[in-house]
C-alpha cells in the first residue's frame, strides 16, 4: 500500500536556501503591495486573485517559462479579451464562461504565451461586477506592474536572470 502513496506524496522539487525563500516571499508582498497602492491611486480594482498566483510565479519560480514577461502579459491579455468578448455576447451564460477558459488556455499554448494564472480570468470576468472595459485595465495596469517590480526585484541579491535569457 505504501509503495502506491509514495509517489503522491514525494517532493519533486529541488531543496532551495533560504535566503531564496524569504527573498521570493518579500518580492511577493512587496509586489503586491505596490500592485495595491498602485490601485488607490488609479482607483481600480487591481488586485485580483489570479495576481496572487502570479506571484508565486513571478518572485518563487522567475526561470519557469510560464513565469517569463511575454507569457505573463500575453497570457493575461488574450483572457482578458476572450473573457470580455465572452461576458459581452453572453451575459450570465456559465457555458459560455467555461467555453472562454478553454479557448484562452488552447490559444495560450498555440501562441506559446501560456500562464496558468491567466485562465481565470473569463471566471473573473464573468463574476466581476465592473464593466468589461475595465477588466482590460485592470488586467494590462496589474500584470504590467507585477513584472515591472520582478524584473527590479531579481536585480537585488541574490540574484536571479529575470528575464531569462535564451542561448
Amino acid at each position: 500500500m505504501r509503495r502506491h502513496i509514495r509517489p503522491f506524496l514525494a517532493r519533486h522539487e529541488p531543496r532551495g536556501r533560504l535566503i531564496l525563500h524569504l527573498k521570493s516571499g518579500s518580492g511577493a508582498m512587496l509586489g503586491m503591495g505596490l500592485v495595491g497602492a498602485l490601485s488607490s491611486l488609479v482607483h481600480l480594482p487591481l488586485l485580483i486573485a489570479p495576481f496572487g498566483a502570479t506571484a508565486v510565479l513571478l518572485f518563487g519560480q522567475p526561470a519557469s517559462p510560464l513565469a517569463q514577461p511575454i507569457n505573463v502579459f500575453g497570457g493575461y491579455l488574450l483572457a482578458a479579451a476572450i473573457g470580455v468578448v465572452a461576458v459581452l455576447a453572453f451575459p450570465g451564460s456559465l457555458v459560455a464562461t467555461a467555453i472562454a477558459v478553454g479557448l484562452v488556455i488552447a490559444l495560450m499554448l498555440a501562441l506559446r504565451v501560456t500562464h496558468p494564472p491567466a485562465g481565470a480570468i473569463p471566471i473573473v470576468a464573468a463574476a466581476a461586477p465592473a464593466a468589461p472595459a475595465a477588466l482590460f485595465a485592470v488586467v494590462l495596469i496589474g500584470s504590467a506592474s507585477l513584472i515591472a517590480f520582478a524584473v527590479l526585484h531579481h536585480r537585488l541579491p541574490p540574484r536571479h536572470d529575470y528575464p531569462r535569457r535564451l542561448s
